[in-house]
């Protein structure tokens, strides 16, 4: 039976849109995006900017990272992200500013990431990016499961305190995730809406 985005159901994430004939070719179709969303999120990685005191970088591996989630789905997105993690703590150098491994200071916001595409990946199969607010609920959620991991791993990593590690970690992200934030609650609701959905 096929899978074709003319027959939308309650629960679909965008990738369920994607047409597979047989569950074969659902099966490439699946993994498919998994390193597609893995490699997306090293490629976003590397558009990186050191902020001032900070081990941290600016990058667009969360907003990349949340993206997949929420269009891939909770598995999806969880399985394209332990690809990421997994293959950059083997040597791949797709983490931030083209780096790899477990040691560095920042590896507990790619811990982060992976969990928050699986909890944004399970919103979104409960309507979590099909409006604008709904979107913004979302993406705030996946944020702060990122910090919630990341700066207490930063702290440890370091020997920072925690309010050292907040300052450092966090303080200096917050504009850019407001930013980030809102193309995801423009562009996912907009995804629906061409494709005939409503939120």
């Amino acid at each position: 039976m096929s899978t074709a985005a003319a027959a939308p159901r309650s629960g679909a994430v965008l990738a369920d849109l994607l047409p597979a004939a047989t569950s074969g070719r659902a099966h490439v179709r699946d993994a498919a995006l998994i390193l597609g969303g893995a490699a997306l999120t090293g490629l976003a990685a590397q558009l990186s900017v050191p902020v001032p005191g900070s081990p941290v970088p600016v990058t667009g591996q969360t907003f990349a990272a949340l993206l997949v989630g929420t269009s891939l789905g909770a598995r999806r997105g969880f399985l394209s992200l332990a690809v990421y993690t997994l293959v950059g703590m083997a040597g791949m150098p797709w983490f931030a500013q083209a780096t790899s491994g477990a040691a560095m200071p920042s590896f507990g916001y790619v811990l982060g990431m992976l969990l928050a595409a699986t909890v944004v990946g399970a919103l979104a199969r409960r309507g979590g990016d099909r409006g604008v607010l709904r979107t913004a609920g979302t993406m705030a959620i996946g944020s702060a499961i990122i910090y919630a991991i990341g700066v207490p791993y930063l702290a440890l990593a370091t020997g920072m305190s925690m309010n050292e590690a907040v300052a450092a970690g966090l303080t200096p992200f917050l504009i850019g995730d407001a930013l980030k934030a809102a193309l995801a609650m423009g562009a996912l609701p907009a995804a629906w809406k061409l494709l005939g959905r409503k939120g």
